[in-house]
């Protein structure tokens, strides 16, 4: 199906790119890292050169999220995914509760529980349905996604751990500077930069609370192994002056600089505002097409950053998406793989403009309706 669908150039988007990882990285900055010559690509990341621009990222992220001062940052290579295992083995000291909503947090509680030490608790929901996270006696951790990446459930409200012994981890993957949440209540946020900010994939990047960083000594002490790659105390000590834990690609250094100055131009509450017209616009558009649902059904946990919509199995998805791919009109708008739905997932992401993203809905829209 849709073998024969020809896109009208008038509907034909400035940019194909609306998939949710990676992100669309502006071709603009491009050309700006072109101009730093040879004073940045093929330096060290313990010289001044590199030690600058992380410097600059730092700066960067404490004002657009407001930062405490008293919080630390951290950066290092090997993804959320890497540092599931790393909050794991360094900052939980027995047991973990997960608030699981889809793949990605779910696959968080599998890092915990396959740790010897760790007791991980799971409390999940069917997917497409939203669940906070709340305190659960006899665990030391509380763990959730922000923004659930595979179904497009994000998290609205947090519990207020403040005055207690427990830390709450948030992996803010795909939700970190466009899914609102008050970061001084989060012991540890932490996200990979290939969604929002515009990088691509290889690094971590965390704000840790004075609570989580004693929490990193504290578990640091005890008679357990960890990797040195996942050394706590030289994470922070090398976040401190303004270092990378390990050899970085400063090519996503960079890029993640240039999306953060742009970012900060406007700040937070005018992104979180761009990114809610949007949404309203894609679920609006969702929700008045006979041929479409929106997935997640309870308004309050649907994403401004990731909108994932059931399509009626008369129109394959997968046909409608090599369609647009082989046109190079919309690229990687199919569902989550392991999701088995007939679903487009869509990016809201800060770089999608509103109005190719119109387009791409008429473009879907005429699409379906040429094969009725």
């Amino acid at each position: 199906m849709f073998e024969n669908f020809k896109v009208p150039n008038e509907l034909i988007p400035s940019d194909p790119r609306f998939g949710v990882g990676p992100s669309k990285v502006p071709m603009g900055y491009l050309s700006e890292l072109l101009k730093t010559g040879p004073e940045l690509l093929g330096t060290s990341h313990r010289k001044p050169a590199v030690i600058n621009l992380v410097k600059e990222i730092h700066t960067g992220f404490r004002e657009y999220f407001n930062l405490p001062d008293d919080y630390e940052i951290i950066i290092g290579n090997g993804g959320a995914t890497f540092f599931f295992d790393m909050i794991g083995t360094g900052l939980v000291k027995s047991s973990s509760v997960h608030f699981t909503t889809g793949e990605f947090s779910t696959k968080w509680f599998k890092a915990h529980s396959k740790i010897p030490w760790i007791h991980a608790t799971q409390k999940s929901t069917e997917f497409g349905v939203g669940v906070n996270p709340e305190v659960v006696e006899g665990h030391d951790m509380i763990c959730c996604t922000l923004n659930e990446t595979s179904t497009g459930v994000i998290v609205n409200k947090i519990p207020d751990v403040t005055e207690s012994d427990t830390i709450l981890a948030v992996d803010a993957t795909s939700g970190a500077g466009q899914v609102p949440m008050d970061i001084s209540k989060v012991d540890c946020y932490f996200f990979s930069p290939q969604k929002i900010f515009a990088g691509e994939g290889g690094l971590f990047i965390a704000f840790l609370s004075p609570k989580a960083v004693n929490r990193a000594v504290e578990v640091s002490a005890l008679d357990r192994y960890i990797p040195q790659i996942m050394d706590w105390n030289f994470a922070i000590e090398k976040g401190k002056v303004f270092q990378t834990y390990n050899t970085p690609s400063i090519t996503n250094l960079f890029f993640i600089n240039e999306q953060l100055k742009q970012m900060n131009k406007l700040g937070e509450k005018e992104v979180i505002r761009l990114a809610e017209q949007k949404a309203d616009f894609i679920y609006d558009w969702a929700d008045k097409k006979e041929y479409l649902s929106i997935f997640v059904k309870e308004k309050e946990f649907r994403s401004m950053a990731v909108a994932t919509i059931d399509v009626d199995d008369k129109y394959p998805v997968p046909d409608l998406v090599k369609s647009l791919r082989d046109q190079k009109v919309a690229y990687d708008i199919e569902g989550y793989r392991k999701m088995g739905r007939n679903q487009l997932r869509i990016s809201l992401f800060h770089n999608i403009d509103i109005d190719d993203l119109i387009m791409l809905t008429e473009i879907i829209d005429l699409a379906i309706t040429s094969e009725s």
